[in-house]
């Protein structure tokens, strides 16, 4: 069964190729998104399929962390990052334009039940229309912390 999907884009002022620099440096994470509390790589590889890490982040005053990998990457283009926990399987969706030295962004967010979840996964996903808004919400705001980065400078890519 899938869930909601929650879809945000937002308009960078960097080249492509830095803001896929920000968004691929999982390490540095915790210093640009502010929602993420901390990292720990997984995988020693460089950004891509297969990269694996623990995020920790703060949501609704609870601690949460996640093992996330990546499945999908075309580097200043697209990459596709999931994860699962408690009976359910999350797939990130980021999707890179650039137009004229400046980057489109879209994350599209979605769930879906995992093979034999149990009752709590079944009522929390069933209740995921509820939490759309405020996936939203943090979408946006990780998205606006990658700009301001990515604006700033950001880490130093081939642009």
């Amino acid at each position: 069964m899938s869930g909601p999907r929650v879809t945000v884009e937002r308009r960078i002022a960097a080249p492509a190729g830095r803001v896929w620099a920000v968004l691929t440096d999982i390490e540095a994470a915790p210093r640009v998104i502010s929602g993420i509390e901390k990292v720990e790589m997984l995988s020693d590889r460089p950004f891509g399929v297969g990269t694996r890490w623990r995020e920790t982040r703060r949501m609704l005053g609870k601690e949460a962390t996640e093992e996330m990998w990546v499945t999908a990457s075309e580097p200043s283009k697209r990459c596709v990052i999931e994860a699962g926990s408690r009976g359910v399987h999350y797939v990130s969706e980021f999707l890179l334009t650039e137009e004229g030295g400046a980057t489109s962004v879209r994350l599209t967010f979605g769930s879906e039940l995992a093979d034999g979840s149990g009752l709590k996964a079944r009522l929390m996903h069933a209740m995921g229309s509820l939490g759309a808004k405020t996936a939203a919400k943090a979408i946006a705001k990780d998205l606006a912390d990658i700009a301001a980065s990515a604006e700033a400078g950001g880490p130093k890519a081939a642009d």
